[in-house]
């Protein structure tokens, strides 16, 4: 068993969506950091509150990257905030594309929300994130519980 495997139950295809998801998180932060040091050089103006601004961004890229983060360590409550994330990246990448005409930003935008929602729908994840053991079907699944079943067989057999 590799050490990826011991260190997340996730698949392959979510512990990279993760890390995907993380990288807008990551550049987000940046923003907001680059935004507070030019802001905090300028002279004030009524209506321009930069600390205001980085705290928004800050909470945001922390919210993102915590998601990225519970993906790549197999957590499932996280599935779901980075498909809304990565559908938001699509809308994002699509209009500075397309109406802001900034091609070179928009496309790898796109590309990267695009890439996170197919490993999310790939086969190994969609099974993972429902609980699905080998040989089992999807309903199957649902009756034993899916992945909060798993997980408490799981603990049932560590006691």
């Amino acid at each position: 068993m590799s050490f990826a495997d011991r260190f997340s139950p996730a698949p392959r295809e979510v512990r990279a969506a993760g890390v995907l998801t993380a990288l807008p998180g990551v550049a987000l932060l940046v923003f907001g950091v680059v935004l507070l040091v030019r802001g905090l050089g300028e002279p004030t103006q009524p209506g321009n509150n930069v600390l205001a601004e980085f705290a928004y961004y800050f909470i945001l890229a922390l919210a993102v990257v915590a998601c990225g983060a519970g993906l790549v360590l197999g957590k499932t409550w996280a599935r779901s905030p980075v498909v809304v994330v990565s559908l938001l990246l699509v809308g994002v990448g699509w209009y500075v594309a397309g109406p802001s005409g900034q091609l070179a930003w928009g496309i790898p935008l796109g590309l990267l929300g695009i890439a996170v929602l197919v490993l999310l729908f790939r086969r190994p994840s969609r099974a993972w994130a429902l609980g699905l053991e080998d040989g089992e079907t999807e309903e199957e699944a649902a009756e034993r519980g899916g992945a909060a079943g798993r997980a408490a067989r799981r603990e049932r057999d560590e006691q």
